[in-house]
């Protein structure tokens, strides 16, 4: 199968900075594989996934499937993000059958009540399944949601019809979330201890809702798994040494998408670069755009500007479906594919941005299959924990996430 490859179009000065330091990548590379840091679960993870959790997986998937046609995850951050991201990444290729999956919905990741309104009138007339991901329970927005879709479910299903109906994961021992699956008996799966949410969608906080959805969450693993071969390593390692040496030239990384396929991933990224990089008052800003939709808006600052930016360009090679211009008016255009558009823009705008010396980096994804959904998530995790290591700063806490979440509960407990 083809694999991920990284360009990487800059100054050559810049280039020869991050290759000379190679030497800290390898060791940084070894750091995480030994495992002594906390929070490096991950690293490893999907390559040797225990085939008892993964099988109990897929029945509790086939069970949901068998309920509902309409699934809501309730999460926040990694809770929900990766499993977003996969589900619009993914080609499906049952996709088409009416029914033959769940429709899932998300909730819990914001404190709107029109926006959770809005999801209730649209399970109206539904059957529904929810599953809540928190290692703690107590974290605000997703308990919050809880509430309301679990008083929603009592009074369509009354309490034992809707505790069949609510699935967990969460912490092994302990936590507020975990004592209530107990004593109501909801099937329940572990989050590891020492693996974190922007880590986790290769752990069954992902695999779960992705399964339930259809998806084949046994070739996402293998993909991960391919990752761990010597040249995608290497090339996370190179990715990262050329992040760490841009970080101290820029202050914004525009991470850009080319097919709206590839945006949810993008907002996973966002929180993967900038919970795990942005702190001790380093890194850079992550910053999605839209390609060519933000070119519209944006081009005009990217090319002539400030230059406070680098740009990360994810693009994909060979998309699900594509379409030939045809028709009698079609003139220049005729006979020709979106996909020939899509690199013609690529093209244009990565020309057009060498001019001014903007620093570029293109990855190329194969195509919409889990495989290469799977290689595309651990090749970033790597590149983004190597990243952080090389710049001095532990990439697996969020110490400023939980001053925001005390502010939030100090000013809740006073009012």
């Amino acid at each position: 199968m083809k694999s991920i490859h990284i360009d990487y179009e800059m100054a050559e000065a810049t280039l020869a900075e991050a290759d000379a330091r190679a030497g800290e990548a390898d060791a940084a590379v070894a750091k995480l594989y030994e495992k002594d840091m906390a929070f490096t679960g991950w690293v490893d993870y999907a390559a040797h996934f225990p085939e008892d959790e993964l099988s109990r997986i897929e029945r509790t998937a086939a069970e949901i499937a068998g309920k509902c046609d309409a699934f809501v995850v309730i999460g926040i951050g990694g809770s929900y993000l990766g499993a977003r991201a996969a589900l619009s990444f993914i080609d499906r290729p049952d996709s088409k059958k009416p029914g033959a999956w769940p429709e899932v919905f998300f909730a819990g990741f914001n404190v709107s009540g029109t926006y959770h309104q809005r999801l209730l009138d649209k399970l109206e007339g539904r059957d529904v399944c929810v599953i809540v991901i928190s290692k703690s329970g107590g974290t605000l927005e997703p308990s919050v949601a809880f509430l309301t879709l679990k008083n929603y479910l009592y009074n369509k299903y009354g309490q034992a019809g809707a505790h069949e109906r609510i699935y967990a994961i969460t912490d092994a021992k302990s936590g507020k979330l975990k004592a209530e699956a107990d004593a109501n008996g909801y099937a329940s799966f572990v989050l590891p201890s020492d693996i974190g949410g922007r880590y986790s969608v290769l752990s069954p906080v992902g695999l779960l809702p992705l399964a339930a959805a259809g998806l084949d969450i046994r070739q996402m693993l293998s993909g991960a798994a391919s990752a761990e071969e010597p040249g995608l390593v290497a090339a996370a390692k190179r990715f990262a040494c050329v992040r760490a040496v841009l970080e101290g030239q820029k202050t914004v990384e525009t991470v850009s998408f080319f097919d709206p396929s590839v945006e949810d991933f993008t907002a996973w990224v966002l929180q993967l670069f900038g919970e795990s990089e942005g702190k001790d008052g380093r890194g850079v800003f992550p910053a999605p755009v839209g390609i060519s939709r933000d070119l519209h808006s944006l081009g005009q600052f990217l090319q002539e500007g400030r230059q406070i930016f680098y740009e990360t360009l994810l693009f994909v090679e060979d998309p699900t479906a594509d379409i030939t211009i045809e028709g009698a008016d079609a003139g220049d255009y005729a006979g020709r594919s979106y996909s020939e558009f899509a690199r013609a823009v690529l093209e244009g705008m990565a020309k057009a941005h060498r001019g001014v010396d903007i620093p570029i980096i293109r990855v190329y994804i194969p195509d919409n299959s889990a495989y290469s959904f799977g290689q595309l998530v651990y090749v970033f995790e790597l590149t983004c924990a190597v990243t952080g290591l090389l710049m001095g700063v532990d990439p697996f806490n969020q110490p400023g996430v939980e001053a925001y979440k005390k502010g939030m509960l100090d000013y809740l407990a006073q009012t």
